[in-house]
């Protein structure tokens, strides 16, 4: 375009597609029990995460009556398209499952098979599965059959095997390309694991050969470098951020901003970071309500809290505090001393 022109410019091609849906920029929110609730996943999506599927919801409808089953199904004023992350050995109750919350408004459904917590392995779900490849086969096909005239693609996630002698993951993949699974998500470690060491990606580039379907890396990506480097190495469509969102919700506005307009964009002010903490500290006390929206919101305290100058000091008072109303002015006047620092040393 010439210094004079004022047309816009043509609108940049999809990162990659999962089914019917273009999904506009490579990085994605993974899905984390216990931190990827409903105001969480809204965040991250308004400040650019191009996904952010669901916490992990058991594929035993006996147990969606809780309180918590339900809330983790209630995906009222999320933008599209809407994922919903499902656990379970079964392949009649994973079906099912899936039906069910396409009927309630899925628009994708992942299968976990990533979890390496022992509580979900015992059960032989999670990475579990990673150990029985023709049961693997079963599951996904279930699924796809269920999901098959609605629309709804469904994914996985997954790991690179059970343990080191035990890489499985291109095998899985091929198994699951052949089911008909519209995209894989892969955590560069092992069951065996766990969160230990380093993520590799050697393995994940060798997942990505092995398939034509969009594969997203995950794990150990924390800054718009390293998910530059990830792509580069892997040939992964895009990448999946679980801990590093973690008090910094920002970091997919980093990321696509390297990734999609080739610039990291300027750090966000102070002000901004705090008036984002304040308006996620309203959006869990109102999802939530009093009691278990104390409770959760000092856990994004926490993380938060690592902005600050004086971390264990304020982190204190976070926990310390009885209620909504005095944990959110404790935040208030914490974040707040922390903005006027800035403009004091302007």
């Amino acid at each position: 375009m010439t210094a004079f022109d004022t047309t816009e410019p043509p609108p940049r091609p999809p990162a990659f597609r999962i089914g019917r849906w273009s999904i506009a920029a490579p990085a994605v929110l993974a899905p984390m029990a216990g931190v990827t609730d409903r105001p969480f996943r809204i965040l991250a999506r308004r400040l650019g995460a191009a996904l952010a599927a669901s916490e992990m919801i058991t594929s035993d409808t006996r147990l969606w009556n809780s309180r918590k089953s339900r809330q983790r199904m209630d995906h009222e004023g999320e933008p599209e398209p809407r994922v919903v992350q499902l656990a379970g050995a079964d392949p009649a109750a994973l079906a099912e499952a899936a039906r069910r919350n396409i009927d309630l408004g899925a628009q994708i459904i992942d299968i976990n098979m990533g979890c390496p917590a022992k509580k979900v392995c015992n059960r032989l779900c999670g990475s579990a599965l990673l150990q029985d490849e023709p049961l693997v086969g079963r599951i996904l096909e279930a699924v796809v059959a269920a999901a098959q005239g609605t629309g709804v693609p469904v994914t996985l996630k997954t790991r690179t095997g059970w343990d080191r002698a035990h890489r499985n993951g291109a095998a899985v993949a091929r198994i699951a390309e052949a089911a008909g699974i519209a995209a894989l998500a892969i955590h560069g470690r092992t069951r065996a694991d766990f969160y230990e060491g380093e993520a590799e990606y050697d393995t994940v580039r060798e997942i990505r050969a092995a398939v034509s379907i969009p594969v997203i890396a995950n794990g150990d990506i924390d800054s718009a470098r390293k998910a530059r480097d990830v792509l580069d190495s892997t040939g992964a469509a895009g990448v999946m951020l679980g801990r590093a969102a973690q008090g910094a919700p920002w970091i997919f506005r980093d990321i696509n901003g390297l990734l999609v307009q080739g610039v990291v964009p300027e750090p966000l002010a102070r002000a901004a970071q705090r008036d984002i903490v304040l308006e996620h500290l309203q959006s869990i006390y109102t999802f939530h309500g009093e009691d278990s929206g104390l409770r959760i919101a000092r856990k994004h305290l926490g993380w938060y809290g690592k902005l600050l100058d004086d971390t264990p000091t304020a982190r204190a008072r976070f926990m310390a505090a009885t209620d909504t109303a005095s944990q959110f002015a404790c935040a208030d006047r914490e974040f707040g001393a922390w903005c006027e620092q800035t403009a004091d040393a302007a």
